[in-house]
């Protein structure tokens, strides 16, 4: 297996496990009265980025998308819309949610990029 491939396959295993343990480290942490909403993204860019020996933006905006799609995962699984908990009126009324809620889904999408770019030489 090449170079190339082997960071891309631990680059994607990191990610899996920091997606994993951000998502119960956030409902931890909001049954604990803490909002860690940046806590999934976060740790899918540091999982991606960690472990890998290149810098890869493909890999990094891969991360991105999955750090937004697991924070709106979240936030949905763990504070659905009153009017209906289904996942599709709750991503077709994304501006109704808090500025709060929305600037830490932004967040965690761009630590999740940073972190995920990896540590090699910049192009």
């Amino acid at each position: 297996m090449n170079e190339k491939a082997r960071n891309w396959m631990l680059g994607l295993l990191g990610a899996a496990v920091g997606a994993v343990l951000g998502y119960f480290g956030f409902v931890l942490a909001l049954r604990s009265g803490f909002y860690a909403l940046m806590l999934p993204g976060g740790l899918i860019g540091l999982g991606g980025g960690l472990l890998v020996k290149d810098r890869s933006v493909p890999r990094a905006i891969l991360c991105g998308v999955l750090a937004a799609c697991l924070g709106l995962f979240a936030e949905w699984r763990n504070s659905p819309f009153i009017a209906d908990s289904s996942f599709s009126y709750f991503v077709t009324h994304l501006q109704q949610l808090r500025g709060l809620t929305l600037l830490m889904l932004a967040g965690g999408t761009a630590v999740a990029v940073w972190l995920s770019l990896g540590k090699g030489r910049r192009a």
